[in-house]
């Protein structure tokens, strides 16, 4: 389907979703809307002029709580060309600092005309608690270890779009698993697509309990290597962990991280992934981060289109139907006697 310049694209009568907390309570059907939708809005960011008027009026709250690169520029990106207003909270000098809730604050924010609300924040469940208590739709762009939905549907989008397919694919999830939010949506959206997850890691960095998401288990990346279709690379999250995880970066790196050698073991069409910011000579050498198998910008792209797509269904569409309607001619009706 193309997308006209200056025209929503069409609704999607199958979503009915006000919010996007995380992948694990989606349906299959339901991610594969978001990425059927995604298709759309990648050849937006192909054209010259990079705007369509989906979100014309609209206002997107980027509310972080965390610091960010990638998932907050592409937020505020993708609700630009989606011609939404835009606004960008920052902690600092904000009534936070004064004693101020996290609920009033989100809450006198939405009071000033605010459509969706795009959340980053510690602790695990402050996207589901605002939910609970505002109006606007809201998006989970991270909350501590639990979910980061879109980066898991940009991550899937990635695979789909390198390989044609997700189902029957074995995917790796390498590294730091008990810290990793991206991990546990990769795990749901992967699972519920019909892919082979296993998880790779130190035993204290790969917790049991992951096994009940339906996944495998393994602490030998080089026994498991040859088997991979995908390896993600998940960052070693030194901020949110205790000391004493592993012995050492070096250790790590030579235990886990995947350079050129390793490379050279794995399937010739091996796709290479990694959720940003990646600590090069960690997780990953720059000759692979930088190499033909890797998809690493690749994702970043894709992850604008994932974004994009995620505002309109959440709120776009509506303003699309509610648009045909009013513009929908008036039809008389003949009066009962």
């Amino acid at each position: 389907m193309t997308v006209e310049l200056d025209a929503p694209p069409r609704a999607t009568p199958s979503w009915t979703r006000r919010h996007l907390l995380g992948l694990e309570d989606l349906s299959a059907a339901e991610i594969e809307t978001i990425l059927r939708k995604a298709d759309d809005f990648l050849e937006v960011s192909q054209r010259s002029r990079k705007k369509v008027a989906a979100l014309t009026g609209r206002v997107v709250l980027n509310l972080f709580f965390e610091p960010s690169t990638r998932t907050r520029t592409s937020f505020s990106l993708a609700a630009r060309r989606l011609s939404a207003d835009t606004v960008d909270f920052t902690v600092t000098g904000s009534s936070t600092s004064k004693g101020e809730s996290f609920i009033d604050t989100a809450r006198n924010l939405e009071a000033m005309g605010v459509d969706v609300m795009v959340v980053r924040h510690s602790s695990p469940g402050a996207p589901h608690l605002l939910a609970q208590h505002l109006n606007c739709s809201v998006i989970n762009a991270g909350d501590g270890a639990h979910e980061h939905p879109t980066q898991g549907l940009l991550d899937v989008y990635t695979i789909q779009r390198s390989k044609g397919r997700v189902a029957g694919l074995t995917v790796g999830l390498i590294g730091d698993i008990a810290h990793s939010r991206v991990a546990r949506s990769n795990i749901h959206a992967l699972t519920k697509l019909g892919a082979r997850v296993i998880v790779c890691g130190p035993p204290t960095l790969v917790p049991p309990t992951i096994r009940r998401l339906g996944v495998e288990i393994a602490h030998r990346f080089d026994d498991i290597l040859p088997q991979l279709d995908v390896v993600n690379l998940l960052r070693v999250q030194f901020e949110r962990q205790r000391k004493g995880l592993f012995p050492s970066i070096h250790e790590y790196a030579a235990l886990f991280g995947m350079d050129s050698q390793r490379l050279r073991r794995a399937k010739d069409d091996v796709l290479i992934l990694a959720p940003g910011p990646i600590n090069r000579g960690v997780e990953v050498t720059p000759e692979v981060a930088d190499g033909p198998n890797s998809a690493i910008l690749q994702q970043v792209t894709n992850g604008l289109a994932i974004r994009m797509a995620v505002l309109y269904l959440l709120c776009g569409q509506r303003s699309a139907e509610r648009q045909a309607n009013e513009n929908a001619p008036v039809r008389e009706t003949a009066e009962t006697p």
